[in-house]
């Protein structure tokens, strides 16, 4: 019976952090879409509902602690257990560069042309959040094979940066009346290749449930 119950207990969790998941990730989309059609209403909203995910992983975080302490797992449970804690700081994390873009919104305020032209920051945000979609998949598949994928995809997202980041210094240059809102756009741009760094944290804990070793976990990542 205790067994069964520290199944059904971590099955708990697991699905905990699959709705924490969902929650940045609509975040993060929301952030995106406010960004490009300048709502502010929508941006202030995504602002002040950042404090729900703090709550949710605050409610994960000391579900997880109580199992730990009353359950005492072994082994790949216990590493499991471990890196929960660990993801959802990521996931924490990831609300909160999705904070940012909304607040990048709110500091832009009405005064660009609408709906803003954002280059490749639409398909950052399309890969980046597909890379949390997928790396929570993995998670609770304890798959690594997938894990290492996703890891490949980062390469990708940082491309995209480095070609935002070339377009947006080849217009403050040609036109010093668009350094504002380029400057808006670099900080995007750095937040969203945050998150799919957080998504290869992620990546890098599912190797290391199901492998045993943080160092060969690291080893994988670093590949990419």
């Amino acid at each position: 019976m205790p067994r069964e119950l520290f199944h059904q207990e971590l099955a708990e969790i697991q699905k905990e952090i699959l709705v924490m998941g969902s929650m940045a990730e609509k975040a993060t989309h929301d952030a995106l879409e406010s960004l490009r059609t300048g709502d502010l209403e929508w941006a202030q909203r995504i602002v002040e509902e950042d404090s729900i995910i703090d709550q949710k992983r605050y409610e994960i975080e000391e579900k997880t602690i109580f199992v730990v302490a009353s359950q005492q797992p072994m082994a790949t449970d216990l590493r499991t257990l471990i890196s929960a804690l660990y993801i959802i700081t990521d996931l924490e994390r990831i609300a909160d560069h999705a904070e940012g873009i909304a607040r990048i919104n709110i500091m832009l305020g009405d005064n660009s042309e609408l709906p803003r032209q954002l280059g490749y920051i639409p398909k950052m945000g399309e890969l980046s959040t597909t890379m949390l979609r997928d790396s929570l998949k993995a998670y609770i598949d304890s798959d690594i094979d997938e894990a290492r994928r996703i890891c490949e995809a980062d390469d990708e997202v940082d491309r995209l940066q480095d070609a935002v980041y070339a377009d947006a210094f080849k217009s403050m240059i040609d036109d010093n009346l668009t350094i504002q809102d380029n400057t808006y756009r670099l900080w995007t741009a750095h937040n969203l290749e945050r998150i799919a760094d957080r998504c290869t944290n992620i990546c890098e804990r599912i190797i290391f449930i199901v492998t045993g070793s943080m160092s060969e976990a690291a080893r994988d990542v670093s590949k990419y």
